[in-house]
């Protein structure tokens, strides 16, 4: 592929969540530096060769199988350590896109590995073709959201995947007993772990405190206990999943819902007894 720059219309696109505003790809990428930064989020990968950025002050490498990510506004500069510098980008806006970035591992500017092997599939898509047109800029739009979902699969499958692993054993000792009271103090002696242990791989991992993601499973058996067995009295549906309380569960409820079990019953038109 010879060196290209793409510049989108984004007359239409921009009512996007996210959209392409540029996009290109150099042989050689050469030094770059911008003191007031760019007014896009801008998504670089280094295919062959190696670079350097420096952001705010901090100089950051990159080399194959990485990626770097500047945000709006950062005073930043970029040049090859070898040559070529084989490096592709894309520019991005939207009122999703930064939120899409953070799913994707990225808060701030800064770099990842991803993996060798060439550029990303929905990388090179967005890159095919030289038209301007709209339905050329929507698929690009389209490949945006796909690359950053793709970049956030990629960055959390092997941490995600060994993490997930430990909270298999731990998952399965709530689906079993989520009938009566768990504390924290059992389930953190059920994984063989501390509490405080415990805490950091439920938020690292679901991004919740262990007794809230037990609160979110017992609501999830209420509402299948509501259709499964409808003629159920509300304070039974309690009982059955831990609630000792049926004022309490309803609270629980709701706030995991946005709706009382009564209401909810109604919603999906599930006979009540209460």
């Amino acid at each position: 592929m010879k060196s290209k720059m793409l510049f989108s219309r984004t007359d239409r696109t921009s009512l996007l969540p996210v959209y392409v505003t540029s996009i290109g790809y150099w042989e050689h990428q050469p030094e770059t530096e911008r003191e007031e930064g760019f007014p896009d989020y801008q998504l670089h990968q280094t295919i062959r060769g190696a670079g350097e950025y420096t952001v705010e002050g901090r100089t950051v490498r990159v080399g194959p199988g990485e990626a770097f990510v500047l945000y709006p506004g950062v005073v930043h500069s970029y040049r090859p350590v070898s040559k070529p510098w084989e490096m592709a980008w894309v520019a991005f806006n939207g009122r999703e896109a930064g939120a899409m970035l953070r799913y994707a591992g990225w808060r701030a500017s800064g770099g990842a590995r991803l993996a060798e092997g060439g550029l990303l599939g929905p990388f090179a898509a967005m890159l095919e073709g030289d038209s301007l047109s709209y339905e050329a800029n929507l698929e690009r739009s389209h490949g945006i959201y796909a690359l950053l979902l793709e970049l956030g699969r990629m960055q959390t499958a092997g941490n995600r995947e060994q993490d997930m692993n430990r909270m298999k054993p731990i998952v399965a000792y709530i689906e079993d007993n989520l009938h009566r009271a768990l504390s924290l103090g059992e389930l953190a002696e059920a994984a063989g772990v501390s509490p405080q242990y415990l805490c950091r791989l439920f938020q690292k991992t679901v991004q919740m405190r262990p007794l809230q993601y037990v609160n979110l499973q017992r609501v999830g058996r209420a509402k299948q206990l509501m259709f499964g067995a409808p003629g159920r009295r509300m304070h039974e549906v309690a009982r059955d999943v831990g609630f000792d309380n049926a004022s309490y569960f309803g609270a629980v409820f709701k706030k995991a819902t946005g709706y009382s079990p009564e209401q909810f019953r109604r919603l999906y038109g599930l006979p009540g007894n209460d």
